[in-house]
């Protein structure tokens, strides 16, 4: 990021971000009686939506739906391959949110809802109504684009792109591996989760591989002909794992215009249209992402399977009392990523009390962030602030955000270091 240090710049989203709530502690509130508010989902988007709600009136009754009690983070889940962390250190739960904030939680899933009643069905027979509906419900995934590979399949080729037990699986898969062996990472097209997280993926597997297994290789198998923040990333790699040489650690390889097609489990074998087989000894195949089924079951999710909203307040475009938020809602050109969740929450928060108070929902911004390691003292981010333009589009504030400038070796540690608090923070700021 050019003309902008990177510390000034953290200071000027945080100042963004207090921007978006400012004045925000003493709004009045008309309702006749409590307005009950319901969020479902206690990710990244969820769980923020639940805490802002209630920090911006706390007269207003959120119950937060999710089904596990405790949730593991994708953010700083790729640095497991590196063994920089562990499962523990990415598992939060929601204790906070209920002690400090006074949001009830509820470990169910939603079985089904009726929009007309604003009524929800809980998986365990309990029966929940809304004033207003806030769902977060994060991404599914299309087991229908290559032969072979589907749900089962995933239980021993695994994606590890929703962390938990597969992120151990594939860590574990990649440390039996014998020296020399291969790493096939399969790349979707977009959109979909967390876009430089393939290649984080990749750059903490070669930390690793470099130090244990020094003779074997990835190759990163991509269905787009470019990837975020792919200056960088390469720059990085040539300086830490031979890229570009006959001893790279990491290949990247496009195919665009070849896709995969099919999974030989038996032989662990991938195969594109042209007929070009890529074996390997650990498969990460990483499909293409849609909405959660609860979205797509109750029709928020458009043909594009991801949910359309009305960028200003998060409100579905099918149904005026729902509001879509995170990795499921299309936010584009906001990526999908933790940070930017977290961000469309505190606007659907701030917009949700607004129309509960029957006041005009004030000018929205959002913001996002991404940081990658690419070792464990060699950081890299893009960054980017959105308003609507004059069309109510979201589009990105000219002149803010950028990418980190390829900088010296204290430069990068010190973005490693930002990428290690950015995390920190966002915990904070989300669950704390």
């Amino acid at each position: 990021m050019t003309g902008l240090s990177r510390r000034r710049f953290l200071q000027g989203l945080a100042g963004v971000g207090a921007g978006v709530l400012s004045g925000c502690g003493g709004l009045p509130f008309f309702w006749g009686a409590k307005a009950h508010v319901v969020v479902v989902g206690g990710g990244f988007g969820g769980a923020t939506a639940a805490k802002y709600l209630r920090l911006l009136n706390a007269n207003i009754q959120v119950t937060l739906i999710e089904p596990k009690a405790k949730y593991i983070t994708c953010p700083g889940s790729n640095w497991l391959f590196a063994g920089l962390t562990g499962l523990d250190q990415l598992t939060v739960d929601y204790q906070a949110l209920q002690d400090k904030y006074g949001i009830k939680l509820l470990i169910d899933r939603v079985s089904s809802l009726d929009a007309g009643q604003r009524r929800l069905r809980l998986a365990g027979g309990q029966s929940v109504s809304y004033d207003r509906l806030i769902m977060s419900p994060g991404i599914d995934f299309r087991w229908d684009t290559m032969a072979g590979y589907d749900q089962a399949a995933a239980e021993q080729f695994p994606h590890a792109w929703q962390a938990g037990p597969q992120t151990l699986m594939l860590a574990r898969q990649l440390q039996a591996m014998p020296d020399g062996g291969v790493v096939l990472l399969a790349v979707p097209v977009d959109p979909y989760r967390c876009p430089p997280g393939p290649y984080e993926r990749a750059s903490m597997m070669a930390y690793w591989l470099k130090k244990h297994k020094p003779r074997s290789k990835i190759l990163i198998l991509d269905a787009k002909r470019s990837f975020s923040k792919q200056a960088l990333f390469e720059a990085g790699w040539t300086k830490h794992y031979g890229y570009g040489t006959a001893n790279s650690l990491i290949e990247w390889h496009s195919l665009a215009d070849n896709p995969l097609l099919e999974l030989d489990k038996p032989n662990r074998v991938l195969t594109s249209e042209f007929g070009d087989r890529f074996r390997g000894d650990v498969l990460n195949i990483i499909p293409p992402q849609t909405a959660a089924h609860i979205a797509l079951q109750q029709g928020l999710a458009d043909s594009t399977g991801w949910c359309p909203v009305r960028p200003l307040t998060g409100q579905s475009l099918f149904d005026d009392f729902i509001h879509v938020i995170g990795d499921a809602a299309h936010y584009a050109p906001i990526p999908k990523s933790a940070f930017a969740a977290n961000s469309e929450a505190k606007a659907c928060a701030l917009a949700v009390t607004s129309l509960l108070n029957q006041t005009p929902v004030p000018e929205a911004h959002w913001l996002n962030t991404c940081y990658s390691l690419i070792a464990p003292d060699h950081g890299i981010s893009v960054a980017g602030v959105y308003k609507l333009d004059a069309a109510d589009a979201i589009a990105p504030v000219k002149g803010a955000g950028g990418v980190s400038a390829r900088a010296d070796a204290q430069v990068a540690a010190a973005e490693a270091d930002y990428t290690r608090a950015v995390y920190r923070n966002l915990i904070a700021d989300t669950f704390g």
